[in-house]
């Protein structure tokens, strides 16, 4: 059943992925044309303030998962419950602390956003960010429940529900924006659509799971060792935020609302590759965990091959996608967003090309926390990204959005394409050596096939739906054909033909039973 479970989480990952990212794709412009580049850009522009307090979750989620995985494996019924009801009690007063912050930032918004030019922008911010300090606010708790399926690795069921959140959210929100309510009507329907996830969550856990809570007793020297544990975590969130989140703030105070829509999208998009990534390597944390549990000789040598494995298939996928925006990109942008937006192919070329490493690598940092040997990265991350809002905020003042991407782009490689890469084959004995001479089998298959499809599209100028589509189909041809060929390993290529074999012998049977009952 595990085993199903794994894989039909992958898939359905990739299915929730692909099925979230076809709806955002096409209610974004839909979005746009009702809210305009200023009010869109304000938007975000709250949105990754209030952002900010999600850090008062400090990582206890993934905390969770590794404290869980050692009672469990001493099947310490007692301590679970105990577990369960100290975090059900610290993330509600966490929830509660975020709310106060919340208000507070609502009552006082003209403070980020009085120089925007537009008096009802700052009421609008003020009733964005209260909305969106609920909604947040409900989120902390739902987290707990998550992990505890996630540790149960109840991957069908956790990402039926998150397909279904995303294709209700757009179908729930266009009445409300045709009916008038612009952009708070997109942060209603986020906070009703998280009510009812909380409501799913705790129904699934306690009564198909008996999710159990115990809140007496609770060791409070337990509760220290998760702080600590989870103060390094932190500082991660704390570095994404300030990589991710903060340019929206830069651009905003130096350039304007409608510039913080062309970044906004652009990371977007950005996020959108990042989650690919992610969709593999989140069904096998338990699994890391399992294996650093067991502290074996071999440890090191079963981590560097699940490492490589995972890491593999997420670089076959990225380097695809890369590819085929670089090729296609320009094309897919004008398609999109339509006029004005023409900035976003190579901010979004900025973001992306530097995230591929630290994606491929992903699971390395779950391998980190299990040993808990995640400090380094938090403080090392926490040094590049104080260095990467220095250089953003002259960059955007020279170059705009553009140079806001560049200092992201620089801080990146040097923290993720050399930092972590000396960090992980030094310290944590992943040997990184054999990692990258398995990824150089991929990418000059990989490299062959971008340069092939960029000469081909010197020569057909995409202008049409038809040609976007056609080219498109060249390009993963050739990419599939040259990696089976030169790249991909008999395992990598068993995870295709498997499936295809079963669906053809079902198929088989299916054809001959219709054939025997005629």
């Amino acid at each position: 059943m595990k085993v199903n479970q794994l894989k039909a989480g992958v898939v359905l990952g990739y299915a929730g992925m692909a099925v979230t990212n076809i709806v955002s794709l096409i209610y974004t412009p839909v979005m746009l044309r009702f809210l305009g580049k200023s009010e869109y850009g304000l938007y975000q522009m709250v949105y990754s303030v209030v952002s900010y307090l999600g850090l008062l979750n400090f990582g206890f989620n993934n905390a969770y998962l590794k404290f869980y995985s050692g009672y469990r494996k001493d099947n310490a019924q007692e301590e679970i419950r105990k577990l369960n009801g100290m975090f059900l009690t610290t993330f509600t007063a966490l929830a509660f602390i975020a709310f106060l912050c919340g208000a507070f930032l609502s009552f006082h918004c003209g403070i980020l956003f009085s120089d925007q030019g537009d008096a009802s922008l700052t009421g609008t911010a003020s009733v964005l960010c209260m909305l969106m300090t609920v909604n947040l606010a409900l989120v902390f708790p739902t987290g707990l429940f998550e992990a505890y399926a996630s540790a149960h690795e109840q991957y069908i069921f956790q990402k039926v529900l998150n397909i279904t959140q995303s294709v209700l959210n757009p179908l729930l929100t266009l009445p409300l924006l045709m009916a008038g309510y612009r952009s708070v009507s997109l942060i209603i329907v986020q906070t009703f659509l998280t009510v009812c996830k909380l409501a799913v969550n705790v129904w699934f856990c306690v009564k198909r799971l008996d999710m159990r809570f115990g809140f007496r007793r609770m060791q409070i020297c337990v509760m220290k060792e998760i702080t600590v544990f989870s103060s390094y975590i932190f500082i991660n969130m704390l570095v994404d935020q300030i990589n991710w989140s903060v340019d929206k703030l830069v651009i905003g105070k130096i350039r304007g609302t409608a510039a913080v829509a062309v970044y906004a999208l652009a990371s977007q998009l950005n996020r959108y590759y990042m989650n690919l990534s992610t969709a593999v390597s989140s069904v096998f944390l338990p699994r890391v965990n399992r294996i650093a549990a067991r502290q074996g000789k071999d440890m090191n040598r079963e981590l560097t091959d699940l490492f490589c494995a995972v890491g593999r298939i997420q670089f076959l996928i990225l380097f695809y996608i890369l590819g085929g925006f670089v090729i296609l990109g320009r094309y897919f942008i004008s398609l999109w967003a339509g006029e004005g937006y023409e900035e976003v192919y190579v901010i979004t070329l900025l973001l992306i090309c530097p995230v591929v490493i630290p994606l491929i690598q992903n699971l390395g940092i779950e391998i980190q926390r299990a040993q808990n040997k995640h400090k380094f990265r938090s403080v090392a991350y926490l040094f590049i990204a104080a260095v990467n809002l220095l250089i953003s905020i002259p960059l955007t003042s020279a170059f705009g959005a553009k140079g806001a991407a560049a200092g992201t782009c620089a801080s990146l490689l040097i923290g993720n394409g050399l930092i972590m890469n000396l960090y992980n084959h030094i310290c944590v004995k992943l040997d990184m050596i054999r990692f990258w001479r398995q990824i150089l089998h991929l990418l000059l298959p990989g490299l062959a096939a971008l340069c092939a499809g960029a000469v081909f599209g010197k020569y057909i100028n995409v202008q049409s739906p038809e040609e976007f589509i056609l080219a498109g189909a060249l390009y993963t041809l050739l990419y599939a054909g040259l990696e089976w060929r030169f790249g991909m390993n008999d395992k990598e290529k068993r995870l295709v033909t498997g499936p295809l074999e079963k669906a053809k012998k079902r198929l088989g049977i299916f054809c001959t039973g219709t054939v025997r009952e005629r």
